[in-house]
């Protein structure tokens, strides 16, 4: 049975190409440069760093970087006036906007609030459009108040109006993709609230989600912008000796013996993700479904419990019946094993260029506010020349990091097996 297996993997191989995730509809492409825009939320760099991340894992071959341009208390006029200075010198090719939350005034809706808003996004479309770049227009994220009762009373019933607005400006300006985060986020806050009314899901303030608030946001738009869900599939016929599917994978060396043990070689072109801090949302949501389908399924084994094993690490117990209806790994192996491992090496890079870049460079540099004192003899564009010249060293130091994040997602194969477990 060993050989026959074999030989069917061989010839699977041979006469068919393996499957692969179809990227075409996904929003970012291989070979964008991404700037992503906003207010304090956005500078907290968790959605922005989770959405990269997302992207990298599943795209690890992409040459794609990602810069976070967030700056706390900012507006749409103000992302409008500072695109020059923010956005044009990364050259992307693809940007995110979000803003709305302060924008809104903390206050119910005002037309004139409105108005000013909408011309800052418009403001912000038109150097878009001039510099061709492709843009996700995203709605602010609802506030998660501490009062009870529907999450859109209160401030939120501004914000929707103001989602509505980032609604029509999508519409009317070519080349751009609406994404509505904040309807998702109102109704897992409901969801949760009907559970109890004391319960919040979001993390950190009302205005500021934490991680767990934020892994919604980095949903809704990868959501939006439709990310391929699937990570990697393999389907394994044992009684008929074959390789049924090995979608984003490829497959080798299946082996199984008398005992009932099955294992094989996997060498995956994409990773699973999911940040561990932001864990708590899960009871709420479909998050970790949604965007990672990491299965595996395997017909024909004899009844009982089976353990899998990954890299020789046990992250799994299934009986055969669930493995014949296919199951998920992914929340297993971002837990245990060599898959878990990896991701957390890819993030933590990611975050060590995140960190270095808001601190070195957005906030140390380009952000500094410079006082003269009246007494020094000390000219301001002398100081504007030693800000660059700053910057210039500082930048000079982000292709190293994100040769770590390359260097990090680089796919090895790992072992996996299926080994019957004694029954009790």
């Amino acid at each position: 049975m060993i050989n026959r297996l074999k030989k069917s993997l061989a010839i699977l191989l041979l006469t068919a190409a393996a499957l692969s995730v179809n990227a075409a509809e996904f929003f970012f492409k291989d070979g964008d440069r991404v700037v992503m825009m906003g207010d304090s939320i956005t500078e907290q760099y968790l959605y922005s760093s989770y959405v990269e991340a997302w992207t990298l894992t599943r795209f690890p071959a992409w040459n794609i970087t990602f810069i976070n341009v967030g700056i706390g208390g900012d507006r749409s006029t103000g992302g409008n006036n500072r695109f020059k200075r923010d956005v044009l010198p990364h050259n992307p090719t693809a940007m995110t906007v979000d803003f709305g939350m302060n924008d809104g005034g903390y206050k119910a809706f005002d037309e004139a609030g409105f108005k000013t808003y909408m011309g800052g996004l418009q403001g912000i479309a038109d150097q878009a459009k001039a510099a061709n770049i492709r843009v996700a227009w995203c709605t602010p994220s609802p506030v998660e108040k501490s009062e009870e009762g529907p999450a859109i009373q209160g401030y939120n019933e501004t914000l929707e109006k103001y989602s509505e607005g980032v609604k029509q400006n999508a519409a009317i300006n070519g080349n751009a993709l609406f994404i509505d985060q904040f309807h998702p986020f109102i109704a897992m806050i409901d969801k949760a609230r009907t559970a109890s009314p004391k319960n919040r899901i979001g993390g950190g303030d009302a205005v500021h989600p934490g991680p767990p608030g934020q892994a919604i946001m980095a949903w809704s738009i990868l959501k939006g912008m439709s990310f391929p869900a699937v990570a990697a599939t393999v389907e394994i016929d044992i009684a008929a000796e074959k390789i049924v599917k090995n979608l984003n994978c490829k497959v080798e060396d299946l082996k199984s013996d008398a005992t009932g043990k099955v294992e094989f070689k996997q060498t995956d072109a994409a990773l699973p993700f999911f940040p561990e801090e932001a864990k708590s949302i899960l009871q709420w949501s479909p998050i970790m479904e949604e965007l990672n389908e990491y299965r595996l399924k395997v017909t024909g084994l004899k009844a009982g419990q089976y353990e899998i094993r990954i890299g020789g690490k046990k992250v799994a117990e299934y009986t055969a019946v669930a493995l014949a209806d296919g199951v998920n790994l992914a929340p297993a192996v971002l837990s245990e094993g060599p898959i878990a491992d990896q991701v957390k090496a890819v993030w933590t890079a990611i975050k060590a260029k995140n960190d270095y870049y808001h601190h070195k460079i957005f906030g140390g540099v380009i952000l500094a506010e410079v006082k003269i004192p009246d007494f020094l003899d000390v000219k301001v564009e002398n100081v504007e020349e030693k800000r660059a010249k700053a910057l210039k060293e500082r930048m000079a130091k982000m292709p190293e990091l994100f040769d770590a994040i390359k260097k990090a997602l680089v796919i090895q194969p790992h072992q996996v097996e299926i080994v019957p477990l004694p029954k009790q």
